[in-house]
């Protein structure tokens, strides 16, 4: 199936959702918008990952899977342990594809927001100190930049490994909402639930 683009109608309302997209391209405000257009339920997969002190949780992969295993959910395509049993489960996913200087002023500001004022984020983690982007490799900013282009490969290389899998692809902000409140919302007003006009049954495949 070729990519779709942000006014292309959807063959079928999903029910198993990604939202792929290198740090800072929106991927947790689409997921949550996608979630309610669609009702579904809204699985965060860092809360899943980062224990305390940004240390991996043990559970992680079996998290995960008993949330996947379920017939309805909308979760971020990443962390490379997880991406293939969940694309695997996956009947649609949605490509975040902005310009990569829209990426780093949106996670510019995220950083800024997020350390400044002391945010919260998962398993009591704070945004380290602005100054360990100058020290640390893997900091969220220069990490961005440094894989920005290994999501677009992934995403080619899943809908070759997957022809029927529905992708749409998002260039930005205005794509997004154009697409939740037009294709997305008339597939979440069919009514039909994630597996009708789905030819893969069980594996989700459209």
């Amino acid at each position: 199936m070729p990519l779709l683009g942000p006014a292309a109608p959807l063959p079928h309302r999903p029910g198993r959702i990604l939202v792929a997209g290198t740090s800072g391209s929106g991927k947790t405000t689409t997921a949550t918008l996608v979630a309610a257009a669609l009702d579904l339920p809204r699985v965060e997969l860092d809360a899943l990952y980062h224990g305390p002190g940004w240390t991996p949780r043990p559970t992680f992969a079996a998290d995960v899977d008993r949330f996947a295993a379920g017939p309805r959910w909308v979760t971020e395509w990443q962390y490379r342990a997880v991406r293939a049993r969940l694309l695997a489960r996956a009947d649609l996913l949605v490509w975040l594809d902005p310009p990569r200087a829209v990426v780093l002023r949106q996670l510019i500001r995220r950083t800024l927001h997020r350390r400044l004022r002391r945010v919260e984020l998962w398993n009591g983690n704070v945004e380290p100190p602005l100054w360990t982007i100058l020290t640390d490799r893997d900091h969220v900013v220069r990490w961005a930049q440094r894989t920005h282009g290994r999501t677009r490969a992934r995403v080619l290389a899943a809908a070759a490994e997957r022809p029927g899998l529905c992708v749409v692809r998002l260039g930005g902000w205005v794509d997004v909402q154009r697409w939740v409140a037009g294709p997305l919302r008339t597939a979440a007003d069919a009514g039909a639930d994630g597996a009708v006009g789905c030819a893969g049954g069980d594996r989700g495949v459209c």
